[in-house]
């Protein structure tokens, strides 16, 4: 493909995905529904132009988004957390995927009397979609709740999953001629390596590079050191024989204690959103509509039954493991669809000759058309579990929900210098919850060093502000030296969260309306600030009563310093 055929495979594709996101995000569906669409439009098997007929390179491609997904999901998962959905990870993830490839594969046996070729599907059907879900979670801010650790915690088991059902499909294809090519001491080692690696980098060596970097402010290595830490730990696992998205995640987590996490977590959010973004495109575009129209009844018949049996099973094990019908309702619409690691599946035994080109084709786009789905599924499932919800004991409607201080509404402060650091303090004294950005590491370890949750970070970073879910935010405090990083960040925050109310810290008068007509609540103009307390104290020492200095001073406030601020022309000289 030259490059004026890929500038017009570009226009083409991003014309139609920005058209059906718009449309699907107005029919309530959401954005995935609208990329998946708008790969089937552009894809090979539908009349008009297509951008390639090379699908599968394209979705093994995009799959980068799925690392990067996993990594940013490990950012917020730090091991106490992990241990915490041990429940999920390995009873409800373990049971899941034996009892629903137990269930499919018994129903394909039925209508394809091939033991290997149905252990394949079942198999292949456990899986859910890593990469659907939880951008869907993350979307809808519920990836804290409890189905969406529930869910997080059995995608999870699947992905860990995969090494071994890998493993199996030589055996099923030659059982009687099947020997172990690496040996098992061997195999060991490849994994511990792969640990030690993946440890070593990002608990050690990631972070002691990226904390010169910050020091030395140098965004583009900062970035780089980013991206090498994430596709270095995705390698490693993947030659020990993991998946890819497990390395990143695994990388993630270490870095999770980072105090740079957030902005790392800022830095990675735009090439996620692309190459996922991508990557429902690519699935979108494995849909055969040639022959979905060719066996309609099979394949409606295929897809019905395989989602009844998924959305069952986890509803019933939910159950059994004492979870809310509520829970387990969200739990079981969300993880009915096929997952992408089906197609790695599957193209699998497709090498092996377990299974043919028919049913690699007809699986493949099973678990497209079941992802396709997913939005609405969701949709259902969240009003199915809404109506239960309200039929069960207040008490019990989200068992087990444990929201960590930070997590909830809470004070946002940019900056940690003198007036960051008091303001920090203050509200730590009156418990009210918080968290700081400072882009200097040197204020960023004082700041931990005595307790407080400061981080590194850019407080004018869009992409920042949304990682630290800016919407749940109760009030933003900008206490940084530099108004023109003040008014970036005003300006964002007011285009976007329209009622936050914002306080920033302003140098003299002229900034602080500068600040206030950009969007700010409130700007304390911080010299008149110091010359009002200066005159507070002279008064004091003259006789004047302290109340009558006090209605003085907040009338002084209360018509924005009219009466001090002289001819704002000649400036605050002193």
């Amino acid at each position: 493909m030259n490059l004026e055929d890929f500038v017009s495979s570009a226009v083409i594709l991003l014309i139609t995905a920005s058209l059906m996101n718009i449309l699907f995000k107005r029919l309530g569906l959401g954005s995935i529904a609208g990329l998946l669409v708008a790969g089937i439009i552009v894809g090979p098997y539908t009349p008009g132009p297509y951008i390639t007929t090379h699908v599968e390179s394209v979705r093994n491609f995009a799959e980068l988004g799925v690392v990067l997904l996993l990594f940013v999901i490990g950012l917020e998962m730090r091991p106490s957390r992990i241990w915490a959905l041990r429940r999920e990870i390995f009873g409800l993830g373990i049971l899941e995927i034996i009892f629903t490839a137990f269930a499919i594969s018994g129903y394909m046996f039925l209508n394809h009397p091939n033991l290997e070729t149905s252990i394949i599907i079942g198999l292949t059907f456990a899986m859910s979609s890593t990469a659907i879900v939880m951008q869907m979670l993350l979307d809808r801010g519920e990836i804290a709740s409890p189905h969406g650790k529930t869910v997080f915690g059995v995608l999870l088991m699947q992905d860990i999953a995969i090494v071994p059902i890998l493993a199996l499909i030589p055996l099923l294809s030659f059982p009687e001629r099947f020997s172990i090519s690496i040996p098992e001491g061997k195999h060991v080692v490849h994994i511990t390596g792969a640990f030690l690696v993946v440890l070593g980098f990002g608990k050690f060596l990631i972070p002691f590079a990226l904390d010169k970097l910050a020091r030395q402010k140098n965004r583009e290595g900062f970035l780089i050191v980013t991206m090498l830490s994430v596709f270095l730990s995705a390698w490693a696992m993947h030659k020990a024989g993991f998946s890819l998205a497990l390395g990143a995640f695994l990388m993630g987590m270490l870095l999770s204690d980072c105090r740079y996490n957030l902005q790392i977590e800022a830095y990675i959010e735009p090439y996620k959103r692309i190459l996922i973004s991508l990557f429902f495109v690519a699935v979108g575009m494995s849909i055969d509509i040639g022959l979905i129209a060719s066996n309609t009844l099979l394949f409606i018949k295929h897809l019905f039954v395989i989602t009844l049996i998924k959305i069952t099973i986890i509803f019933l094990l939910c159950l059994i493991l004492k979870m809310s019908k509520s829970r387990a309702i969200n739990v079981s619409f969300m993880l009915a669809q096929g997952g992408e690691f089906g197609f790695v599946l599957l193209a699998s035994a497709k090498s092996f000759h377990i299974i043919d080109d028919d049913v690699f084709i007809i699986g493949i786009s099973i678990i497209s058309v079941s992802m396709l789905f997913t939005p609405l599924l969701a949709r259902f499932g969240n009003f199915l579990s809404i109506r239960f919800s309200r039929k069960e004991e207040s008490g019990d409607a989200f068992p087990g929900l444990n929201i960590e201080e930070g997590e909830g509404e809470r004070v946002i402060i940019g900056g940690y210098g003198r007036v960051g650091h008091i303001v920090a303090v203050l509200l730590h004294a009156n418990r009210v919850p918080f968290i700081v950005f400072d882009n200097d590491p040197v204020k960023v370890a004082k700041g931990k060093s005595e307790g407080f949750p400061v981080y590194y970070g850019d407080i004018a970073n869009p992409e920042l502000l949304a990682a630290v879910h800016l919407e749940n935010a109760s009030l933003v405090v900008l206490t940084v030296d530099q108004e023109s990083t003040a008014v970036q960040a005003i300006s964002h925050i007011r285009n976007n969260y329209t009622s936050l109310p914002i306080i920033a810290r302003a140098r003299d008068l002229e900034g602080s309306e500068r600040l206030i007509q950009k969007g700010a609540t409130i700007a304390m103009p911080e010299a008149l600030e110091s010359s009002l307390r200066l005159a507070n104290e002279t008064l004091k020492m003259v006789g004047v009563p302290s109340d009558d200095i006090d209605l003085l001073l907040m009338d002084i406030r209360r018509k924005n310093y009219e009466l001090v601020a002289g001819d704002k022309r000649e400036g605050h000289k002193g």
